[in-house]
């Protein structure tokens, strides 16, 4: 009797343990199921197909409609939605649906596109923009548009009419731009009239006694602007410590020396001891407004500043800047700039927008409460999000249009886009003069050639056909 209970109580144990077992190969090739569909709906397009890791044998049957119904849905992607190619390999993504409102685009630098019927759009980077490659013959239905929000120095071409009204659509720092950059180192109004580094007045007055009343930092030396040349006959009619590679004459402490270290909290606190800074643009642009510009307005130190010639239109009140071209030579300036500093209530005309935290200009107020998006915010697309979802929504808009019988509009940048005039030098002094530079002659030399360069390059592009390098430099260097 005891020997029959213990073989019931061992057969029971087997069939529970062989349940058991069954339960866990189950649930493992069910796991396993799953995570093979997450690897095959994360996978990227890459070189227009649909990469796929191999599945182990024994799971082929079980996920062979699963890949089948993944590839028909790419498919129904790539037919559904417009492609829009980036040409510069600026974001460096394969393949991504993004959304834009309603609309939705598919994103990726490759460039196996080129010929899909649903690539309607081309994106370039201003600063990679070259005529080694270029997606032509351009089509009827290929937009082409433009991101640039850097110097001219980068690109001169870009900046000639030729060139620039290549492109359907535009990204840059002119307010003339369809999707205008010109407050891309501007995050809000709050940071204008944080007081969280300014420094009181009466506490500035006495740093004098070891600080100069201007400070300048730069690392960029002899650039198109000629900042150097200025700020260095400045330097003989008045104090200035300079701290970075041109002109430096006093050195920032070891922690701060790196150019990454510019948005630091020390560094910040260091220049904000000081009354007046000077902040010169490396390019005189209209509209072309860097962070030289906007950063002492959030420390609350005067800028003295050249650059824009629209710098008006963009100052937080009428009296917030000292503006270099209102002054005929650098000892005109230097002598305003010693009479505010003697005379405290004049200086203080200057930041009294910033202590009040009362900003005056409306275009100001309306750009950044309008534009589409934000700088070193998360809760907002960032500038290039916003320059990708504009070109998807134009896409869309023609396609709509054609799709009620209606023809498509067709936009086209104007030169205003990117308007900067040739460089030039300051002419001071013989005896203060340096000679002219190598690297201030290129900036010249460099203007003058890339006009001829883009006359050569529109020629050939509006020729519709495929170019050599050789055909190209033939036709700038042609007499």
């Amino acid at each position: 009797m005891v020997r029959i209970q213990r073989r019931k109580l061992l057969a029971s144990c087997l069939c529970i343990t062989a349940t058991v077992f069954l339960l866990v190969t189950l649930q493992v090739m069910v796991e396993l199921g799953k995570f093979e569909r997450k690897e095959f709906k994360s996978s990227s397009l890459q070189d227009g197909h649909t990469k796929m890791e191999e599945a182990p044998m024994h799971l082929n049957s079980f996920l062979k409609k699963e890949r089948l119904t993944f590839h028909r849905k790419r498919k129904w992607e790539l037919d559904s939605y417009p492609i829009m190619l980036w040409w510069s390999p600026l974001t460096g993504e394969t393949g991504r649906l993004g959304q834009c409102g309603a609309d939705a685009c598919f994103f990726t630098i490759n460039r196996t596109y080129l010929r899909h019927h649903m690539t309607k759009a081309f994106l370039f980077y201003g600063t990679d923009f070259n005529i080694d490659s270029l997606p032509l013959p351009r089509k009827a239905h290929h937009d082409w548009a433009l991101f640039h929000e850097e110097s001219p120095k980068n690109n001169y071409k870009l900046f000639h009419k030729p060139v620039i009204t290549l492109f359907n659509y535009t990204a840059t720092f002119s307010r003339h731009s369809h999707l205008p950059l010109t407050t891309q180192y501007l995050e809000s109004i709050e940071v204008l009239k944080s007081l969280r580094y300014l420094v009181p007045l009466q506490s500035k007055n006495k740093l004098r006694k070891r600080l100069a009343p201007l400070v300048y930092v730069q690392s960029d030396c002899d650039p198109p602007s000629d900042r150097d040349s200025y700020v260095r006959e400045l330097m003989a009619y008045i104090e200035v410590d300079s701290y970075g590679e041109c002109l430096r004459n006093k050195d920032l402490p070891q922690q701060l020396k790196n150019p990454a270290s510019m948005d630091a909290d020390g560094f910040y606190r260091i220049i904000a001891q000081y009354k007046f800074i000077l902040a010169f643009e490396n390019a005189v642009c209209d509209d072309y407004i860097t962070e030289k510009f906007w950063r002492p307005l959030k420390l609350g130190v005067v800028p003295v500043y050249y650059g824009s010639p629209s710098i008006t239109d963009w100052l937080p009140s009428n009296k917030s800047a000292i503006l270099v071209s209102e002054f005929s030579h650098p000892r005109e300036l230097a002598s305003y700039i010693r009479q505010l500093d003697s005379d405290d209530r004049l200086y203080e005309a200057y930041v009294e927008w910033k202590l009040k935290g009362e900003i005056s200009n409306q275009r100001l107020l309306t750009v950044l409460r309008e534009r589409k998006w934000g700088v070193q915010d998360v809760n907002q697309d960032n500038y290039i999000d916003a320059f990708e979802c504009m070109v998807c929504t134009k896409v869309w808009d023609n396609i709509r249009l054609q799709e009620k019988g209606l023809a498509p509009k067709r936009w086209e940048a104007e030169d205003t886009h990117l308007s900067c005039p040739k460089p030039t030098v300051f002419a001071f002094s013989p005896i203060r003069a340096p000679p002219l530079s190598s690297l201030r002659e290129m900036w010249i030399s460099s203007f003058e050639q890339s006009k001829k360069e883009a006359q050569a390059l529109r020629w050939l592009v509006d020729r519709n056909q495929n170019f050599s390098s050789q055909e190209f430099w033939g036709l700038v260097f042609k007499d």
